[in-house]
C-alpha cells in the first residue's frame, strides 16, 4: 500500500506542470467566448487526462464538489495509474472561469499535491482568510485583530504608513464593511471580481504585484490552495470556516472538523511539503497568458517545491492542430 515516505515531489513536479499546462491549453479556444461552463469542462477534461498518466495513487480532496457532481473533479475522485505513492490532490482546473469568460486578467489553472493526509479537508463552504508575504514575524497579524489593527501592525513592520499598505479583497457585497474600515486607515485596496487563489499569491511577490495583503472570505477549498502556494512561496497565511447554515456546519462534520471556530494558520492547512503548479490563462501580474499563433500555443507556468522553495518559470510552446 502506498505510503507518504514514498512521495518523491522531485519526481513528480514536472509532471505536475504537464497537468496544469494541458488544462490550460485546453481552455485556449475559449478565452473571451463568454461561456464559462465551456471553459471549465475543458479544463477539467485535460487535467483529468494528465491526471491518470501520472504514477500516483491520488485522492482529490480539494476539487469541485460532491460525487454527484461529476464530471468534474469531485471531492473522492481517485486520479492516476493507481499504481504510485499515495497522494492528497488539491485543484481548481480553471481558478477564474468568468474572468476566462470574459477575457479578463489573472484566470489560472492550479493544482497542488502532497503525501496523503497532508491537506485540510475543506468543505465547500466559505472561509475567511488573511495572507501576507515573507520576511516579517510570525504572528505580527491575526484573523483576531481588526482589519485596521491588522494594516497599521503590517505598516509597522513594513516600516511605512498604513497609506503605503496596499489590499487585495474580493470585490463582493459582503465586503463593503471591511473596505470601509480599511480605507479608514489610508491604506489602498486593490478590488479583484475573482480569483482569490492568485489574490493570495500577490502578497508572496509583494514588489512585482504591489500588494501586501490579502483579506475577506471566500471558498474554502481556495483557502487550502492558496495556503499550498504560500508553503512554496514564503508567507504567512490564517483561515477561518464561516457558516451560514446547518447544512453547511453538516459539511464540516462530514469533513471530519469538530472545531467550528478553529483558525488555521498556513502550516495547519497544509501539513507536510508539497508541490505546486500554476499555468497563466488570461495575462495577469503572476504569469502571462496563453499566446496563440497560427499553428502554436505558449505557456507559461509557475512550478514550485516548498521542500526546497524552488521556484521555476517555465515556457512551455507546443504545435496545435488548426481548428475545423
Amino acid at each position: 500500500m502506498p505510503t507518504k515516505t514514498d512521495f518523491n515531489d522531485r519526481m513528480l513536479s514536472l509532471g505536475l506542470a504537464r497537468v496544469s499546462e494541458a488544462a490550460a491549453i485546453a481552455s485556449a479556444g475559449l478565452i473571451g467566448r463568454g461561456d464559462e461552463k465551456a471553459a471549465d469542462q475543458a479544463a477539467v477534461n485535460a487535467m483529468r487526462d494528465q491526471l491518470n498518466k501520472l504514477d500516483i495513487a491520488g485522492v482529490v480532496v480539494i476539487g469541485e464538489g460532491e460525487r454527484d457532481e461529476a464530471p468534474m473533479l469531485y471531492i473522492g475522485e481517485e486520479v492516476g495509474s493507481g499504481n504510485g505513492p499515495g497522494v492528497d490532490i488539491a485543484l481548481d482546473p480553471l481558478e477564474g472561469t468568468t474572468l476566462t469568460a470574459k477575457d479578463m486578467p489573472n484566470a489560472l489553472t492550479v493544482i497542488a499535491m502532497g503525501p496523503r493526509g497532508s491537506m485540510l479537508h475543506a468543505p465547500d463552504v466559505y472561509m475567511e482568510k488573511l495572507a501576507i508575504g515573507p520576511g516579517y514575524p510570525e504572528g505580527i497579524v491575526s484573523l483576531d485583530m481588526p482589519p485596521a489593527t491588522r494594516v497599521s501592525a503590517l505598516a509597522s513592520a513594513k516600516g511605512c504608513l498604513p497609506k503605503d499598505i496596499t489590499v487585495c479583497i474580493l470585490e463582493r457585497p459582503r465586503h463593503q464593511e471591511l473596505i470601509a474600515e480599511i480605507r479608514s486607515t489610508g491604506a489602498a485596496i486593490r478590488l479583484i471580481t475573482d480569483g482569490d487563489v492568485a489574490g493570495v499569491m500577490h502578497c508572496a511577490e509583494a514588489e512585482a504585484t504591489g500588494i501586501d495583503m490579502y483579506m475577506g472570505e471566500g471558498g474554502a477549498p481556495e483557502g487550502v490552495l492558496a495556503a499550498a502556494a504560500l508553503k512554496c512561496m514564503g508567507g504567512q497565511m490564517y483561515g477561518r470556516l464561516v457558516f451560514r447554515n446547518d447544512d453547511e456546519r453538516g459539511r464540516a462534520g462530514k469533513a471530519g472538523i469538530t472545531d467550528l471556530d478553529k483558525i488555521y494558520g498556513r502550516d495547519e492547512m497544509v501539513t507536510e511539503d508539497v508541490i505546486f503548479s500554476a499555468t497563466g490563462v488570461t495575462n495577469g501580474s503572476i504569469l502571462s497568458g496563453i499566446k496563440r499563433e497560427v499553428g502554436w500555443v505558449t505557456t507559461e507556468t509557475l512550478l514550485m517545491r516548498s521542500k526546497t522553495g524552488s521556484v521555476r518559470r517555465m515556457t512551455y510552446r507546443t504545435p496545435v492542430a488548426p481548428e475545423a
